[in-house]
């Protein structure tokens, strides 16, 4: 039991249920909406194969991590290692290496691959990028950061693409429906992307002690704790912006109740957040911050249901 409990714990489980919570709610409540005939005749086993690939690989990212991150992690969160003190080195490799070849097997099982083969070499690509994140690039300025928002914008985005295949006559065929589609990944994906660059920085801020014993290049280190504070507010600001301006279009379709949800769980968090951030100076800071953003995360990803109770387009 405890090795089933170490394991979950490796894996990172409740990151891996927020990705079956954003693809399930992206799949049920965009697309659906979107393309209601399509949805309804499709084979809803391909959705939930790509579903599979996406947690197995993200699961394997986790692991691959933890892996190589046993020094920091010593100092950083010494009462949460999982790596060598109680699953051994050898096993965390081998359940890296299978999980992220389920995780590609699911991929080319999901669809055909000769139609739809940049999905295999979109979510190869992440297990190349999580495995490089891991070793070095997450030790350097923004470019870890950047690749875990990329990708997590991609499990999103991997949804969008698993819907089109990548044919000339596909991609000159443009229809409304494929554009509100269209439009509405790159809005969600964006918010992912920004959403997560901003919690990745604050992370750094949180772990700085640990990394900068171990020759980390992060933004905290090489640009001090108030640099990446404005970093992060800058970003935060042009999120809050571009929310505030996407809710008083919304409201000229009528969607009041997505607009008060987005002001009362989204902005109004994200902007207690500010002050937080404003005010943060320890670790147990930092951490707080953190949990704020990830729940504002997760109320973003939640909004998606008020496309289930309208009909008109975005």
């Amino acid at each position: 039991m405890k090795l089933t409990a170490a394991f979950f714990r490796l894996v990172r489980w409740p990151n891996l249920v927020f990705i079956i919570v954003t693809q399930y709610l992206f799949e049920w409540c965009i697309y659906a909406r979107v393309y209601p005939f399509e949805f309804n005749e499709s084979n809803h086993s391909q959705f939930l194969l790509i579903l599979l690939a996406s947690v197995f690989i993200a699961a394997a990212g986790y692991i691959i991590n933890d892996y190589f991150d046993q020094n920091i992690d010593q100092i950083n969160k010494p009462d949460k290692m999982v790596v060598n003190t109680i699953i051994n080195r050898r096993w965390v490799i081998f359940w890296h290496m299978v999980l992220s070849l389920a995780g590609l097997f699911f991929t080319m099982l999901a669809l055909p691959v000769q139609l739809y083969w940049h999905l295999v070499l979109g979510n190869l690509l992440a297990i190349l990028l999580l495995w490089f994140y891991s070793t070095n690039f997450k030790k350097q300025l923004l470019i870890g950061n950047i690749i875990i928002s990329l990708l997590t914008a991609w499990v999103i985005l991997i949804l969008f693409f698993a819907k089109f295949p990548l044919l000339i006559n596909e991609l000159l065929v443009v229809d409304h429906n494929k554009v509100r589609f269209f439009r509405l990944s790159i809005l969600y994906a964006s918010f992912a992307f920004i959403i997560s660059l901003v919690r990745e920085v604050v992370k750094d801020m949180e772990d700085i002690e640990g990394d900068q014993k171990y020759g980390c290049k992060t933004m905290p280190i090489l640009w001090g704790i108030r640099a990446s504070k404005v970093f992060v507010a800058v970003w935060m600001v042009v999120l809050i912006a571009a929310l505030i301006i996407l809710q008083i279009y919304v409201l000229g379709l009528g969607w009041w109740h997505s607009a008060l949800y987005c002001v009362l769980l989204i902005v109004l968090p994200l902007l207690v957040i500010l002050k937080k951030l404003y005010h943060a100076n320890s670790s147990k800071d930092y951490h707080t911050v953190s949990a704020w953003i990830k729940l504002v995360m997760f109320t973003g990803i939640l909004s998606m249901l008020f496309f289930r109770f309208y009909s008109a387009s975005i």
